[in-house]
């Protein structure tokens, strides 16, 4: 086996190998036209840089962490929510030589995330399940201050200046509910996740929005509380159960839920002609396998990794963006999917 050297790829490129050595590690001013002459020389000769040697010389382990969330017996990788967004932070990362980190929250809710950076074992964190906690953002704080380069995901805190990437969570409640006030119902029963969570604040603050707009109150006895998961729709739907004669449509605001909820009221003995129109959250591959089809907000959830992946890591080579001068703050549109479980007429079959 013919073993390239470094020496070779500068010969080529007609450039110092020093100057390979900085291409390659993405150290330095180059000139593009170096750059690129560089990066086809390595490519002709076939050479690729030994990774040890290169996260030695920029100090770097070679690692994005990804912080998740602690929920005991969930199978976090086969929902529809993490997998997605895994799946657009490790395209990322593979693509920026990086090997992801996964990093599972202590059942205190306790992580730490600046251990992590001061071992080197990371050289960059994502951040999902964050939570309005005092402690969650006295632990932000410090890794601001300390100039950590980290991003949350699908998470804001109110008042704060962290780098974040989020899906228009408002908004997209906003259109669920106002397409149930369209097809003329009143009665619109909210199923929200737990409040610790922003997006689920900001579904709150959309289906008010909404519902304002159209001169109606909020009532709190529409109000139920789930905790995203399908087990927890079918809870509510119990309770649901027991008040149809005052309920016209159910917004819900995850797909797993929305399900549970489909799959209790049939089990309460709920005829389809009987049952409520019902809007998601997600659309999640299971909102067009559900009968009838799930209406749902489409959300983002593999470019919310991606970028958030692409926009963490560029910090790595603009060190002073990490230091919370001018933190990034993205924001991806949503979009209403409408599928039978919304229409006032359920299709024949």
């Amino acid at each position: 086996m013919n073993i390239v050297r470094r020496i070779e790829v500068a010969e080529l490129a007609g450039v110092s190998e020093a100057t390979v050595s900085r291409v390659l590690n993405g150290v330095g001013p180059i000139k593009e036209e170096t750059r690129q002459r560089v990066l086809e020389a390595a490519e002709r000769l076939g050479y690729t840089p030994n990774a040890m040697a290169r996260s030695l010389a920029r100090r770097r382990s070679g690692n994005l962490g990804v912080v998740m969330p602690y929920l005991p017996k969930a199978r976090l990788f086969s929902t529809h929510y993490f997998s997605e967004i895994l799946s657009g932070i490790g395209s990322r990362a593979r693509e920026e030589g990086y090997d992801l980190l996964i990093i599972f929250r202590d059942p205190d809710g306790a992580t730490d995330v600046e251990g992590l950076f001061r071992m080197q074992k990371i050289d960059a964190c994502l951040i999902l399940g964050a939570k309005e906690e005092a402690g969650e953002r006295e632990t932000l704080h410090r890794m601001q201050e300390k100039g950590y380069p980290f991003c949350l995901i699908n998470q804001h805190f109110a008042g704060e200046s962290f780098n974040e990437v989020d899906a228009d969570h408002t908004e997209g409640s906003y259109q669920a509910v106002r397409h149930l006030l369209e097809q003329g119902f009143r009665r619109i029963a909210f199923v929200n996740g737990p409040e610790a969570y922003s997006n689920s604040r900001d579904r709150r603050a959309g289906y008010e929005r909404a519902l304002r707009e159209a001169d109606m109150l909020v009532e709190p006895d529409l109000l139920f509380a789930g905790n995203f998961s399908r087990t927890s729709g079918l809870r509510v739907a119990e309770e649901l159960a027991g008040c149809l004669d005052s309920i016209d449509s159910i917004f819900a605001a995850n797909d797993r839920m929305a399900i549970g909820i489909q799959q209790g009221l049939r089990l309460a003995g709920v005829l389809p002609e009987h049952m409520p129109a019902i809007v998601g959250y997600d659309d999640s591959d299971a909102a067009e396998m559900t009968s009838p089809g799930l209406s749902s907000v489409r959300v983002p959830f593999y470019e919310l990794g991606e970028r958030a992946a692409a926009r963490v890591l560029r910090l790595l080579e603009e060190p002073e963006k990490a230091e919370g001068n001018s933190p990034f703050k993205v924001k991806l549109p949503v979009e209403l999917v409408v599928r039978a479980s919304s229409t006032k007429k359920l299709p024949k079959d």
